[in-house]
């Protein structure tokens, strides 16, 4: 009976310490599939197969021994390229296709960024997506600023970019708020057009926003150069004004942005 117990306790002994080395072997194979790039200061972990999916690609000959990559102060492999868009170059890598979000806009970076990692694939539907943009027409919308008793006095901003449109209307009902003192009923406003309760002309051909005190509170020349500052940060040219007799931007009737 003894030698019984004493034999099924050395096989249940010898099957722990089996699995304890299958489950050690397991972990070693799990860390060395895996890869931590330091791309430009961002740090990504991926599994080599990732990374070696398309032959003769840059981030397969780091994998591969083929070419030589420095490495970074915690001993990961450093790549000195945008961080930011790698996000873009792994995915590719990890989907086979080119997915990316609404409104992205740096196509001309990442197709720089697929030519550094020899991604001819990426490459190529980098190129048929800003292709497909240039011939997208894109509709004009405007935003007019104008008198409520005269319409043909006041602003109108043109831009190829619905959404910037938006963007520059709720800026300029910000900023019109704050100058006029907490009286947001001296303007309406609707899809397309705010519209001012009092509009003069001054001495200078300045036009002028006036509450019912007629205290001067807020000028076009204002919101003018909130529309050109917030379109130039948004990387939007001037095109030009829609109304060249005035002779200069700060005396338009007009602005038309485009990018």
């Amino acid at each position: 009976m003894e030698r019984k117990i004493n034999r099924r306790e050395k096989e249940k002994e010898y099957e722990g310490k089996h699995n304890s080395l299958e489950d050690a072997d397991q972990g070693q194979n799990c860390k060395s599939t895996l890869m931590t790039l330091n791309v430009g200061g961002y740090l990504y972990i991926t599994q080599k197969q990732t990374l070696t999916k398309y032959p003769d690609t840059f981030l397969e000959g780091i994998v591969n021994g083929k070419i030589l990559c420095p490495f970074d102060a915690d001993g990961h492999y450093f790549i000195d390229r945008d961080g930011l868009l790698f996000r873009h170059v792994l995915n590719f890598l990890r989907n086979g296709e080119l997915l990316l979000p609404e409104g992205f806009r740096e196509n001309q970076l990442l197709a720089q960024e697929a030519e550094f990692f020899q991604l001819k694939g990426l490459a190529e539907e980098v190129k048929s997506r800003w292709e497909k943009e240039q011939l997208t027409p894109r509709e004009t919308t405007f935003l007019e600023i104008t008198d409520n008793h005269d319409r043909s006095q006041g602003l109108r901003i043109f831009c190829n970019a619905p959404d910037f449109i938006s963007k520059i209307k709720s800026r300029i009902v910000l900023v019109s708020k704050s100058r006029l003192d907490g009286f947001p009923e001296e303007f309406s406003i609707s899809s397309n057009i705010i519209q001012f309760k009092y509009f003069i002309k001054s001495e200078n051909g300045t036009r002028l926003v006036l509450k019912e005190d007629n205290t001067f509170v807020c000028t076009l020349e204002t919101l003018k150069f909130e529309a050109i500052m917030m379109a130039l940060k948004c990387g939007f040219r001037l095109l030009t004004s829609l109304d060249c007799s005035k002779g200069s931007i700060v005396h338009s009737d007009a602005l038309h942005f485009i990018k």
